[in-house]
Formats: structure tokens, C-alpha cells, sequence
């Protein structure tokens, strides 16, 4: 379960990947409801976009944005049925989180260490995400937030390294580039195939 990330200032890389210029976060280190940045694609428009969203998917039904502090990661399996996320998930609000390093904590010393995982290459990771938007009841403020989709662990050289002994292997989901296209352009099914340990590039501990 990822709940820190450094986003990319990697500017080249992502005009280079998505022919887009990448928004100033406020904050590199990224913790839920802090912004990151995101890339999405309108289905309406064919447009892809991006900007920055808040880290913790907001549904729209939702009382509050403290809600977002709990839905940082939507499980593949059940991302369709949890009410948190099947508005966007239906809805195709597929998104690449852009990252350089993510956090687990690692208890093979006994102790939880925090650790940072990277892409071997050094490059950016883009995250298979969605998101959805919410509308501050005072304000009127229209809010993007988002959750990374997490798969299991357990087969995964690196990432079944990670967490308690006793607990669930988990990992976040860094697409190959090219999947991008492919995570950003997807229905409900193709989504689900794409969320898969043979489409996250080769990564080690940062």
C-alpha cells in the first residue's frame, strides 16, 4: 500500500513521453490529500490532459475531503464494486500518477524501514490510477483527487519484500511505456488486464 511518492520534476520526460508540460507541485514529497500530478484523457474530447489532483479519491457523494486520507490505493480486485470507486472506474477515469520513487516499509531487520523503490532505468514511473472530482459544499470548488490501483504482491521479486510477514503482499502498479496509451484509452475489462505484475517495468530499491 503506497501512501508517500516523490513526483517527477522530470520535465523532458514527460514532454518527450506525452508531448505535454508538466504543472509546479507545491510539494515533491506527496502524502494522501497533498497534490501530485496526474495525466488523464478526456473520452468526450479525445484530449489528454494534465495537471495536478489531490492524492486520496474524493467520491462526489462525499461529506467531506478528509475522506481522501483513506482512499490513497483501490484494490484491482474490487475496484468496480467498492462504492468509493466504481463511479470512476465505470466511468473509464483511468490516469497515470507521475513518480520518481514510492515508499513501502520493509521489516526484514525486525523494524519497519522506510524504503524507496525506482524504476531500474532511473526513469519517471506513470501509476495506473483513477480519478474523480468533488465539489466543496461552501465554496463550490471543484476538486480532482485520485487513488493508485494495487495488485497482488506476492509473485514479484521486489515487491513481495515488503510489509509485516504476516500481511498481504501488495504493490502499485508502474505501467511499461507501452501500456500508457493503452491504461489511459481502456474500458472496465481491457483496464483489468493491463493490472498485471508482466506490465510493471523492471524496478529495485532506490
Amino acid at each position: 500500500m503506497c501512501v508517500q511518492y516523490l513526483t517527477t520534476a522530470n520535465i523532458d520526460w514527460v514532454k518527450n513521453h506525452f508531448d505535454l508540460d508538466l504543472p509546479v507541485a507545491a510539494s515533491h514529497d506527496v502524502f494522501p490529500t497533498y497534490p501530485g500530478s496526474i495525466i488523464l484523457k478526456s473520452h468526450n474530447t479525445g484530449r489528454t490532459a494534465i495537471g495536478l489532483a489531490r492524492f486520496g479519491l474524493i467520491p462526489s457523494w462525499a461529506k467531506d475531503e478528509e475522506f481522501g486520507r483513506k482512499t490513497y490505493n483501490a484494490r484491482a480486485e474490487t475496484v468496480s464494486e467498492k462504492p468509493s470507486y466504481r463511479n470512476a472506474w465505470s466511468k473509464r477515469h483511468y490516469a497515470l500518477t507521475l513518480a520518481d520513487t514510492f515508499y513501502e516499509p520493509n521489516y526484514e531487520t525486525g523494524k519497519a524501514v522506510r524504503t524507496g523503490i525506482k524504476q531500474s532505468n532511473n526513469d519517471p514511473m506513470a501509476i495506473a490510477s483513477i480519478w474523480d472530482t468533488w465539489t466543496e459544499p461552501e465554496t463550490g470548488e471543484l476538486i480532482a483527487s485520485f487513488s493508485m490501483l494495487t495488485i497482488d504482491a506476492s509473485e514479484h521479486p521486489i515487491m513481495r519484500r515488503f510489509h509485516k510477514p504476516e500481511d498481504e503482499k501488495r504493490t502499485i502498479v508502474p505501467l511499461k511505456p507501452e501500456l500508457f496509451h493503452d491504461w489511459l484509452n481502456a474500458t472496465p475489462e481491457t483496464a483489468q488486464s493491463l493490472l498485471q505484475l508482466h506490465s510493471i517495468p523492471d524496478l529495485e530499491i532506490a
